[in-house]
C-alpha cells in the first residue's frame, strides 16, 4: 500500500509540473491553449532521442524545456501576429508537432530502459547509495524540483515582466492603456507555459522508460484537472497559495486515477479507460458546483413551499393587563 501511494505521488509530482505550465496559459493569462498535447511529446521526445544517443541525461532537460518554449512561441506568433483564434492556434500547433515528433525520434517510440544501457535521472538516482531508502529518496526529489520550480515561478510573476503577463490575462485593453505590449506578453507566457510542460514530459520518458508519440493525448486535459481539483481542495487568494493548489490538485488527481485503476476492475474498468475516467472526473469536478447550486435551490423552494403550522409564528398578540 505504501509503494502504491509512493507511486502515485511520483507521478503527481511529474504532473504538477505540467499543471503549473497549464495554470500559467489558462488562469494567468487566459488562453486556452491546446498546444500542450503536442509540446508534452515533444519534451520527451527530445530527451529521449538525446539518451538514446548517449548524452547526458539532466543536460537533455534545458534542451527539452527550450524545445517546448519554442512550440509556445509558435502559438503565441500565430494568435498575435497572424490574428488567429487562440484554440485553432493551438491545435494547429499541436497537429504540426505530431509529424515535428516523428521526426525528431524517427519511429513512433523509443524505449529507454537501464536494461539496455540508457542511463536516465531515475536510473542515476536509484543507484545513489544514501542511508534514505530509494522508495522514499525518488519522491523526496521530485519534491523538491518542484517546489523549486514553483517558487521560481512565484517569484517570476511578481516582477515586472510577471505582472505584464497576469494584467494581460485579467484585463487585455487596461494592460495596453498602461502600455505593456500585450502580444509579447502572451508569446513569452505561452513559451514559458509550454517549457515546463515539456519539461515535465521529458521528466516522465525518463521515469516510464520509453516515449511514445502519442503520450501527449489527453494531457491538456489531466493539466486542467489537476488545476481545478487544488482549487477545490484549498480556496486561496494569494499566488503563492494558488501555485501551491496547482501542485496538491495535480497529486491528488494521479492518485485518484491511479485508485481508480487499482481497484476498479471490480466495477468493469480496464488500464485502456484512462482517458475515460479522466474526463469522467474533470466533468464531475466541474459540474459540482452547479449541481450543489441546484441541491441548495430545491432545498429553499421545499422549505418556502412548506405549509406554515401554527407553532412557526411566535404569538405577538398584546398581553392586556387590568
Amino acid at each position: 500500500m505504501v509503494a502504491f501511494i509512493l507511486h502515485g505521488i511520483e507521478e503527481g509530482l511529474l504532473f504538477a509540473i505540467l499543471a503549473l505550465g497549464v495554470y500559467i496559459s489558462f488562469r494567468v493569462l487566459d488562453f486556452p491553449d491546446l498546444t500542450v498535447d503536442g509540446s508534452y511529446p515533444l519534451g520527451a521526445a527530445v530527451a529521449a532521442i538525446m539518451i538514446f544517443k548517449g548524452s547526458n541525461p539532466f543536460l537533455v532537460l534545458p534542451l527539452s524545456i527550450l524545445a517546448g518554449a519554442l512550440a509556445g512561441l509558435l502559438t503565441g506568433i500565430l494568435h498575435t501576429k497572424l490574428k488567429i483564434a487562440p484554440l485553432l492556434a493551438g491545435i494547429l500547433t499541436m497537429i504540426c508537432l505530431y509529424s515535428i515528433n516523428l521526426r525528431i525520434m524517427g519511429r513512433p517510440n523509443i524505449s529507454l530502459s537501464p536494461y539496455l544501457g540508457h542511463k536516465t535521472v531515475i536510473s542515476i538516482l536509484k543507484g545513489v547509495n544514501l542511508p534514505l531508502k530509494n522508495i522514499y529518496f525518488i519522491p523526496l526529489i521530485f519534491l523538491l524540483v518542484v517546489i523549486a520550480l514553483k517558487l521560481l515561478l512565484d517569484l517570476f510573476l511578481h516582477t515586472e515582466l510577471g505582472l505584464a503577463i497576469r494584467t494581460t490575462g485579467d484585463n487585455e485593453q487596461m494592460g495596453r492603456a498602461n502600455g505593456i505590449n500585450t502580444d509579447t506578453t502572451k508569446i513569452i507566457g505561452l513559451s514559458l507555459s509550454n517549457g515546463m510542460v515539456a519539461l515535465s514530459g521529458a521528466l516522465f520518458a525518463q521515469y516510464q522508460g520509453f516515449a511514445d508519440v502519442g503520450m501527449g493525448i489527453g494531457m491538456i486535459i489531466a493539466g486542467l484537472a489537476s488545476v481545478i481539483i487544488g482549487e477545490a481542495l484549498i480556496r486561496g487568494k494569494t499566488l503563492g497559495i494558488i501555485t501551491f493548489e496547482v501542485v496538491i490538485g495535480a497529486i491528488a488527481y494521479r492518485l485518484a486515477i491511479a485508485a481508480a485503476l487499482k481497484w476498479g476492475y471490480n466495477l468493469g474498468f480496464k488500464p485502456t479507460d484512462l482517458k475515460l475516467l479522466t474526463g469522467l472526473l474533470v466533468i464531475l469536478i466541474l459540474s459540482f458546483p452547479i449541481l450543489k447550486t441546484k441541491i441548495k435551490l430545491k432545498s429553499f423552494d421545499g422549505d418556502f413551499l412548506k405549509k406554515p403550522e401554527i407553532s412557526d409564528f411566535p404569538d405577538k398578540s398584546p398581553n392586556y393587563t387590568d
